[in-house]
């Protein structure tokens, strides 16, 4: 299996891709308006990079539960500066985080490589005609609603069931719009319109998702479901996001993305040799 990323490719089997989360916002739900500076947020990323991020995740715009949506020249302004500070060094892998097909065009045309995009639900083409035109990487990401809805209510009668349909549907839908298998990956969006049970049983079927054959990511770190099962607040929920990273790498989850790449490298590091 193969994920092709503009000039980058990635050949599974391989040891798990741990993705780092560069967020250059102010009302993240972790670490908003630490690394609102361009020059802060280019430092922290080639600080993940070294820790051993193999993929930069840069975010203009706070997707948590019942954020505000950011203009998209307010989100060019915080992110554009970064891509092009990190596109100097030809060795880093860059990834834009945005739901805006025009963010997007403008991350690739700085120097990122793959879109990370949490509303692959959407029915307009626009991002995916971005994704064919410029080759780039794209991580579709199921989404119960908007970021401003999704935790109101979500209801499902089988989570992981529903999320496998809606990957199959996606990945036809993607291919009718030139954007080859081969360019996605997919990512069964913990925390985005599920519940905790939804949450706990995405995780625990991750093997299942092995049936689309397509690489799957898995972001779980220092999400709030931790909190609602372990009653942990948002600076103690490192050990917990390590078991989910652990046990998704162990499960067959090929990329991690974390906000504690060093940690976590070492975490599925050592699964990855035990299971072995």
């Amino acid at each position: 299996m193969h994920w092709i990323a503009r000039e980058h490719q990635f050949n599974f089997p391989r040891p798990t891709i741990v993705m780092g989360i560069v967020n250059t916002t102010p009302d993240s739900f972790t670490d908003g308006g630490r690394f609102l500076n361009a020059d802060a947020a280019g430092a922290h990323a080639l600080r993940l990079a070294s820790e051993g991020a193999e993929i930069l995740d840069i975010g203009g715009e706070s997707t948590r539960p019942g954020s505000a949506e950011v203009s998209e020249q307010e989100e060019l302004d915080r992110v554009i500066p970064v891509i092009e500070r990190l596109a100097k060094r030809p060795e880093l892998v860059l990834s834009i985080d945005t739901q805006k097909p025009s963010v997007a065009r403008e991350a690739l045309a700085a120097g990122a490589s793959i879109v990370n995009d949490i509303a692959a639900n959407r029915s307009d083409a626009e991002m995916w005609q971005v994704v064919a035109e410029t080759g780039a990487g794209y991580v579709c990401m199921h989404m119960q609603g908007t970021p401003q809805t999704m935790q109101a209510n979500p209801e499902y009668e089988n989570v992981t069931s529903e999320v496998c349909d809606f990957f199959r549907e996606r990945l036809a839908l993607l291919s009718s719009h030139g954007v080859t298998t081969d360019q996605v990956a997919l990512d069964p969006g913990i925390g985005f319109g599920k519940g905790l049970e939804h949450n706990i049983k995405l995780l625990r079927d991750l093997n299942k998702f092995s049936l689309v054959e397509r690489p799957m990511l898995v972001g779980a770190s220092r999400k709030s479901f931790i909190e609602r099962l372990l009653g942990a607040p948002i600076d103690e929920r490192l050990p917990a996001s390590l078991a989910c990273a652990t046990w998704a790498a162990i499960q067959g989850s090929q990329i991690i993305r974390v906000h504690d790449v060093a940690e976590t490298v070492q975490a599925v590091r050592m699964a990855e040799a035990l299971a072995q």
